[in-house]
């Protein structure tokens, strides 16, 4: 597996395909989608190689994977790069099986068609579902968002698109996606600017759990940064 430079996997037909369907998944209307957010190019950079696994917990970049683990990982991404290679293949089968264009060139209303019929194997394919007719669940049982419970590997293409959509909207935008931190906004949850800010113990989410809104000194490494500040 050759690992890419410039951070890129998909080919430009792959990339709308992907974008378009992430789009249906975590829609746009009165607040940002996964289109807003960058979902596409969160998976995009995933499946470029093993240079952006993992994140250093200073925010100055991404750890470099050897050995064992880099083989591990390696084998994983090229499983992922298969799945959404035959995916996007699939999307417009379907697309212009039922409707005559490919997937990205789709109403929208047309392409939650294709996606319930590739979320629900069994359904009749070309049965013209409405939009009303039943909910899309985007990804089998109905779980929270932030609660996944499915290892990446197991999952056949659709599941795994629900899983980096979900992923790309609200990750770390280090790793590509929520782009200005507008799935966090969303939600209501002010992330950390960095991930140094977290590291260096200026922000905590411990507002969000506890009534004790302090860890133990952590008072006084806000006093000692607030110190440090102030001198320089």
């Amino acid at each position: 597996m050759t690992e890419s430079a410039d951070q890129s996997f998909f080919d430009p037909h792959q990339r709308a395909t992907i974008d378009a369907a992430m789009a249906r998944i975590v829609p746009s209307d009165d607040t940002p989608g996964a289109r807003e957010a960058g979902a596409v190019d969160f998976v995009d950079r995933y499946l470029s190689g093993i240079g952006y696994i993992y994140a250093k917990a200073d925010g100055s970049g991404f750890e470099q994977l050897t050995g064992r683990q880099a083989d591990a990982w390696r084998k994983r991404v090229d499983l992922a790069r298969r799945k959404y290679a035959d995916g996007v293949v699939e999307l417009d089968r379907r697309a212009r099986e039922n409707h005559g264009s490919d997937f990205a060139e789709l109403t929208p209303e047309q392409q939650d068609d294709i996606l319930r019929s590739l979320e629900s194997p069994d359904r009749q394919e070309g049965a013209g579902a409405s939009r009303g007719e039943r909910p899309i669940t985007y990804g089998g049982p109905v779980e929270p968002a932030l609660q996944q419970t499915n290892a990446e590997s197991d999952l056949d293409f659709f599941p795994l698109l629900v899983t980096h959509t979900r992923q790309g909207w609200l990750s770390d935008p280090i790793y590509g996606g929520n782009r200005g931190q507008v799935g966090w906004k969303t939600i209501g949850f002010p992330g950390p600017s960095s991930l140094a800010e977290v590291h260096q113990g200026r922000y905590s989410t411990l507002a969000y759990f506890a009534d004790d809104r302090n860890h133990p000194g952590q008072e006084a490494r806000s006093a000692a940064h607030a110190t440090s500040t102030s001198e320089d």
